[in-house]
């Protein structure tokens, strides 16, 4: 997805650093604006990841494929929060032209 052109900040308490760019423990600690949080999450873990989107004041969330939490994306969505779920960001890109492999 960076090389479509889009900033991916890598969230993930175990690493310093993922593809070049520095990674943070929680989406609260980012000091910039997210408008999507893509959450590749095992599904029990990703309600916590959307709460975190919620309070961040995210504009979409996006549950990559086998990541179903119903609860969840309504949570999101009563925050008013975009949701896609159980699909996978970079398929989608790709087949709708939006994204060629270099």
């Amino acid at each position: 997805m960076q090389r479509a052109g889009y900033r991916v900040i890598p969230v993930n308490p175990n690493e310093t650093e993922v593809l070049e760019e520095k990674a943070y423990a929680l989406l609260a600690d980012v000091p910039e604006r997210i408008d999507l949080v893509d959450v590749f999450r095992r599904p029990e873990e990703a309600g916590s990841a959307v709460d975190q989107a919620i309070a961040i004041g995210a504009r979409a969330v996006w549950l990559q494929e086998g990541v179903i939490d119903y609860e969840a994306a309504q949570r999101a969505a009563d925050a008013g929060l975009m949701v896609v779920m159980d699909r996978c960001w970079l398929k989608e890109h790709a087949r709708r032209g939006k994204f060629s492999k270099q």
